[in-house]
């Protein structure tokens, strides 16, 4: 059984984290010593993960990002647990529909935003009240390559993930100095969320990547645990985009 390091005596918040690139970080910052709350939809899967992690350093909080009754039960479960919750991590998302914006469904719309940037406002809002404000911290916003230029046919996911982007520097701007606030702007990362992007040809969709690689939910994790850290401490308001060299591609020639 491979030893855990010892705590760092610093918590985190995870929103979506059952699988993917959640998963990812919260694995990174339980590996760095951190305990960690992580949330997700479905309890079982959400068990799973929890077990997989280490029961004795991570706890799971199940239910629907952008339900507010949640938010607040997430928090409320993670500062009952743990004591404070330095970190915060906005991952949970989602992306409904295929196709162009032009036929898009106002309803689906407002399910992408409600889940995809209000329900990372309402998890912010509530972590600096509950500890934040008083003692300090981090959010990391995941976000995306497709909030940095146009993203045809998940257009809808696209802008959810550039009003992030936008969030995430209101956020910097009014938390300071107390808490940082950046944002990841990952390509594609191979996970279930991303399956139809790369499904049945990953050697094609790779190829088009200047390291040749599709991203995995560790690049994130890492890139979180850095954003998260003292290391970072003198960013804020930032998006890092974390691409494989993709957007490498998009000169003239």
């Amino acid at each position: 059984m491979t030893e855990l390091p010892a705590l760092s005596g610093q918590v985190a918040l995870v929103t979506g984290a059952s699988r993917g690139i959640g998963y990812g970080v919260a694995e990174a910052l339980v590996a760095r010593g951190d305990r960690v709350c992580i949330t997700g939809r479905n309890e079982d899967a959400l068990k799973e993960a929890v077990d997989k992690l280490g029961a004795d350093r991570v706890i799971g909080v199940a239910g629907k990002a952008h339900d507010v009754e949640h938010q607040a039960a997430a928090v409320e479960r993670t500062m009952e647990a743990f004591g404070r919750v330095d970190h915060l991590v906005n991952n949970a998302g989602t992306n409904p529909v295929f196709g162009p914006i032009a036929d898009l469904d106002l309803d689906v719309a407002r399910k992408v935003f409600e889940t995809n940037v209000v329900s990372a406002l309402g998890f912010a809002q509530r972590t600096w009240h509950a500890w934040q404000k008083d003692n300090g911290g981090t959010i990391v916003n995941i976000a995306s390559v497709a909030g940095l230029s146009a993203s045809p046919f998940i257009g809808a996911y696209g802008v959810s993930k550039a009003a992030m982007i936008n969030l995430t520097m209101q956020l910097a701007h009014e938390f300071a100095p107390k808490v940082r606030v950046n944002a990841i702007a990952p390509a594609v990362v191979k996970t279930k969320f991303a399956q139809a992007l790369y499904e049945g040809r990953e050697a094609e969709a790779a190829a088009a990547y200047p390291l040749a690689r599709l991203g995995v939910p560790s690049d994130i994790g890492g890139t979180t645990a850095f954003l998260t850290s003292e290391q970072s401490a003198w960013i804020t308001g930032q998006t890092l985009v974390v691409d494989g060299g993709i957007f490498l591609n998009a000169g003239v020639g």
